[in-house]
């Protein structure tokens, strides 16, 4: 297997500990196997979070992956002490059954950076087909900040806009009519999307959202945020159009990209190779927006590792659209933004709470979206 390596993020000549939690003994090694493919990762196991707890205080790790359903005390039931006591960044590891996916959006909602799929066909074989994501999930989740989670969920229906106007670059007046808008996140992005969606008022203009998240997985997000927001909320399925009040969920490990037809906008949805190191991929998603809306769309980019959405946003940007990028302090990790904002791609650079009310400012209700 070829190694995948990334940068040290932990300092000059020091290895990433990672702590594997799975009470698979197959799971445990093969996941052991890959990870110290990276000389950079050393790995540490445990077959339950009771026998966790002791190395966690000798040893203390710098990422846990733990599995969700174990004996002894569940994965959320981990993930909710640890945050609370000890904060540490960590990555689910979650079937695909209904339960599995719900206790993996839950783990990200107590504070959870990342989640990963369970094999479905052999342990060894779909994890060493892996790779590559697997070990750059490890390095997001390394360079994440994470903290006592709050547990209010609650959010305005509109965000204030009173400063707002501070960090902006260009001036709005000279906007084009916007009617369509694309959201790119990874690495703590399920709460950044949650918080920008929920902000929407119901007659908001089509949304298409690209979080890098498994198979399966996008879907049940889908269906949670619909629950939570005034807009309607989906995955993403091959042939959708997109209306007002309406966000669609690119599904995980498929591209989404959108069309223009007289009908409207709508979505494509196909396989392909990696691009950006990620299937969805933001780039590919932006791209589309760019040949598609032009200067009618509004590009934002937030909470990620890596750069995944720089370019497509760089693209957007030089098509006419208005772009924004979530500010350093409100994300998980800064990387996607940081990229973005380098290439000059970025007309407005926002903390969380105040994308929802740009991205309103640069919609002019003088067009309507397309149905």
């Amino acid at each position: 297997m070829k190694k995948v390596t990334q940068p040290s993020q932990n300092g000059e000549g020091k290895q990433l500990h990672v702590l594997v939690v799975d009470d698979s003994a197959m799971v445990r090694q093969v996941m052991q196997g890959i990870l110290t493919s990276d000389r950079k990762i050393r790995v540490t196991v445990a077959a339950d979070p009771l026998i966790a707890f002791p190395k966690i205080q000798k040893d203390p790790p710098d990422v846990i992956i733990t599995d969700l359903e174990m004996p002894h005390m569940d994965g959320l039931s981990f993930v909710r002490k640890i945050m609370v006591e000890s904060p540490v960044p960590m990555v689910v590891c979650s079937g695909l059954a209904a339960k599995g996916t719900e206790l993996a959006l839950r783990a990200l909602e107590q504070g959870a950076v990342e989640v990963i799929n369970k094999p479905k066909l052999g342990v060894r074989e779909f994890l060493h087909e892996s790779a590559v994501r697997l070990l750059d999930t490890i390095w997001s989740a390394a360079a994440a900040r994470v903290g006592p989670v709050s547990h209010d969920r609650s959010a305005p229906a509109r965000p204030a806009t009173d400063s707002v106007m501070t960090r902006r670059i260009r001036s709005a007046s000279a906007a084009p009519a916007r009617n369509l808008v694309a959201l790119g996140a990874s690495t703590g992005g399920t709460e950044a999307i949650r918080v920008v969606l929920k902000a929407m008022p119901a007659d908001c203009p089509p949304i298409v959202v690209v979080q890098h998240m498994p198979e399966g997985f996008t879907r049940a997000f889908a269906q949670r945020l619909n629950t939570d927001c005034a807009i309607q909320v989906k995955e993403a399925e091959d042939g959708d159009r997109l209306g007002r009040g309406e966000a669609l969920i690119a599904p995980g490990n498929l591209h989404t990209v959108v069309e223009r037809s007289s009908q409207g906008y709508g979505v494509k949805v196909m396989d392909g190779p990696l691009v950006s190191r990620h299937r969805p991929s933001v780039d590919v998603m932006f791209r589309s927006v760019a040949d598609s809306a032009g200067a009618n769309a509004v590009g934002v980019i937030m909470t990620g590792m890596g750069d995944d959405g720089a370019r497509g946003l760089e693209e957007m940007k030089a098509a006419g659209a208005a772009t924004i990028a979530q500010d350093e302090a409100s994300c998980v990790v800064f990387g996607m933004p940081r990229e973005a904002i380098s290439r000059k791609a970025v007309d407005y650079v926002l903390p969380l709470h105040q994308i929802a009310s740009q991205i309103l400012e640069s919609v002019l209700d003088d067009q309507p979206a397309p149905r």
